[in-house]
């Protein structure tokens, strides 16, 4: 992931503390821990190459990759279906290669609707993706609604029309982009209203060179985070931290799930990353983490 990519000589600069909690999310949490929360912890692909070896037996075939990874993580970010409607028959395969009890996959929304044009009259496009990713059945996770960095405030009457005629059935999370949509202003005020009207979660962003998508505002009580590391940079690790601690007082204050999905911009160590983000959340939330392990060890970082 190249959003938000800072040189790696910039990062002791960065203030990285997490925002203050935002009061609204007193509204969205019921104020007591929920009866059987869940921790969803991923990456963004199955088949890295260099994952062979370390995250994967050697010699494990392509055509394993998604069975082995859904041994060691229980959802995935799924960026394929961004570039493609796939047809069901191919999603009731990938369902069929991750049978493992309680994996989700998170379908981003096909960039056909998302990136090209308006948001409007594209009820064919949204039908034919969503009838691709109903074929998951019940291994369908939230859908991730990704807006371009152009897509900014002024097309809040598009959005909201967009958003308000999408299928029911299916848990949608939004992220944004522009920076207009994090400074305070009645029309971000009003999203966030109709986000928390319709259920629709905020996705938080933390990335180095664009604190600003860190926003912490829930709109839902579920959270889907996506972390974009910094191949092991000792921030990395104290970012990690934060976030262990902020979740324990959401899940405390009533969160039902929390999405976790581990980014690079150069994805070789993603996996040593996830190691210690499920370490992390394990000792903080009373809630059970799936702990990933390798099938060699790789230094002494773990």
């Amino acid at each position: 992931m190249e959003f938000g990519r800072l040189a790696p000589s910039a990062l002791d600069a960065v203030d990285f503390t997490l925002p203050p909690e935002p009061a609204q999310n007193q509204a969205i949490l019921a104020g007591k821990a929920a009866t059987k929360p869940q921790i969803f912890t991923g990456l963004n692909m199955w088949g890295h190459p260099t994952w062979v070896g370390k995250l994967y037996p050697k010699g494990t075939r392509d055509s394993q990759l998604l069975t082995k990874y859904a041994q060691q993580y229980n959802t995935i970010e799924l960026n394929a279906t961004h570039y493609k409607i796939y047809p069901p028959q191919h999603i009731a395969q990938w369902r069929k290669a991750a049978p493992a009890q309680g994996f989700k996959f998170c379908p981003k929304m096909y960039k056909g609707i998302t990136h090209d044009g308006n948001l409007l009259n594209k009820q064919v496009l949204l039908n034919g993706f969503i009838e691709s990713i109903t074929a998951f059945e019940d291994a369908l996770g939230p859908v991730f609604i990704q807006l371009s960095d152009a897509f900014g405030p002024a097309r809040q009457a598009e959005l909201l029309s967009f958003l308000a005629a999408l299928p029911a059935g299916a848990q949608y999370f939004l992220e944004l982009r522009h920076p207009d949509w994090f400074k305070p202003s009645a029309v971000r005020e009003e999203l966030l209203a109709f986000l928390q009207q319709t259920q629709i979660g905020s996705v938080i962003t933390d990335s180095g060179g664009r604190r600003d998508v860190v926003h912490m505002q829930l709109t839902a009580p579920q959270a889907f985070v996506r972390f974009v590391g910094n191949s092991l940079h000792p921030t990395d690790f104290s970012r990690v931290d934060q976030w262990g601690f902020r979740l324990k007082q959401w899940f405390d204050q009533g969160l039902e799930s929390l999405y976790f999905f581990v980014h690079m911009h150069n994805e070789d160590l993603s996996p040593e990353l996830t190691k210690y983000v499920a370490k992390a959340l394990a000792t903080t939330c009373p809630v059970p983490v799936l702990q990933p392990s390798f099938v060699e060890v790789q230094g002494s970082l773990f």
